[in-house]
């Protein structure tokens, strides 16, 4: 595992420390390869253990709702830390794929067979982005880089809502 540290960004105004810790989702995002990945395994994880508290039948709202925390705070804190390294879509910003990765756990049961293919099926999508994901990427700042994960969890939430209605994956 690669250290923690973030060397100095090249514009004059770094992004505060809680913005790229953040980002970063406490720098999962450094971890090599594949940050994106390991972002989306931990959040798998995180889920694992947040689930342990709280009744199934309230599950997928706690899924909706930690899926819009991290997008309301993701935007503003991966606009910061992209103008602060002068980048479109730092791959260290990772706070996007915990948004992502959450939204196809809404509504699935926490097996390991769920969790694999909600997990499978986001990476999928966010590493192929069919369209309108594509275009989501486009957007300015933030917003492009969060809103995209957005949609590729949404395609794999589709995907997951199928595989449960015709019984590929058990309820």
């Amino acid at each position: 595992m690669e250290s923690a540290s973030i060397p100095t960004p090249p514009s004059s105004s770094p992004a505060p420390r809680w913005a790229t810790l953040t980002a970063t989702f406490f720098y999962i995002g450094k971890l090599k390869p594949g940050p994106g990945s390991w972002a989306s395994a931990v959040t798998i994880l995180i889920w694992i253990g947040i689930t342990r508290w709280i009744a199934p039948h309230w599950q997928p709202w706690a899924a909706m709702g930690l899926c819009l925390v991290a997008v309301l705070v993701g935007i503003p804190v991966s606009t910061r830390v992209a103008q602060a390294w002068q980048k479109k879509d730092p791959s260290f910003v990772v706070i996007d794929e915990v948004a992502g990765q959450l939204i196809p756990l809404i509504g699935a049961p926490v097996t390991w067979k769920s969790l694999l293919a909600a997990f499978l099926l986001f990476r999928a999508f966010d590493i192929l982005k069919p369209p309108p994901v594509r275009q989501l990427e486009r957007i300015p700042q933030g917003s492009g880089i969060v809103l995209d994960d957005v949609g590729a969890g949404l395609y794999a939430l589709i995907i997951m809502q199928l595989l449960f209605h015709f019984g590929v994956l058990p309820r």
